[in-house]
């Protein structure tokens, strides 16, 4: 079952998620996520972001996966990153009211079962936006897999930090779209 959840109702299970996050992250063999840093210092800066958004995924009544954005801003540490990463001409174009996708995480245990694609479609139904950002691993992984499979498209292969922009452009019909 997915469930768009409010700023409060996402504070509320702020620990449960931090165990998502860090179990989906450290499937991977990186540094291990900080769950407590996760609930009591990222989710809590982000959900007071304009249009915060956070969508979840739950089996059994247990919270199994996640994603969650809000709009992107000139002035915010990670548009500002960006923009000094790639080009003018892009920065203009896509950053700056844009709808940020911060995190996307299913639980190992629950990966492989297209909660990450039903997570990502819901997170962005409906959204007033007409242009999305993430980064994700540049290298090949199932998650840039499943965003180009959504429809998202590269517009820096490599930031320089072994992560690459995706853009979504949302005025645009997809190819789905077109060929209806």
């Amino acid at each position: 079952m997915i469930d768009t959840l409010d700023r409060d109702a996402a504070l509320a299970i702020g620990p449960e998620l931090g165990e998502v996050f860090a179990a989906a992250f450290g499937a991977y063999g990186e540094e291990p996520a900080d769950p407590d840093r996760f609930a009591t210092e990222q989710l809590p800066t982000h959900a007071d972001r304009e249009d915060f958004r956070l969508v979840t995924a739950q089996v059994n009544g247990r919270v199994v996966g996640f994603a969650y954005g809000f709009t992107g801003r000139r002035g915010q540490w990670w548009p500002d990153r960006i923009a000094e990463a790639v080009s003018a001409e892009l920065a203009d174009e896509w950053i700056g009211g844009h709808f940020e996708v911060v995190e996307l995480a299913v639980h190992p245990d629950a990966q492989r079962n297209g909660l990450g694609a039903a997570l990502m479609t819901a997170l962005m139904s409906g959204l007033p936006h007409d242009k999305a950002l993430l980064t994700t691993y540049s290298d090949d992984r199932p998650a840039p897999r499943l965003y180009r499979r959504l429809g998202w498209q590269v517009l820096v292969p490599d930031l320089g930090w072994g992560s690459a922009l995706y853009g979504l452009d949302r005025e645009c019909p997809s190819p789905d779209d077109l060929a209806r």
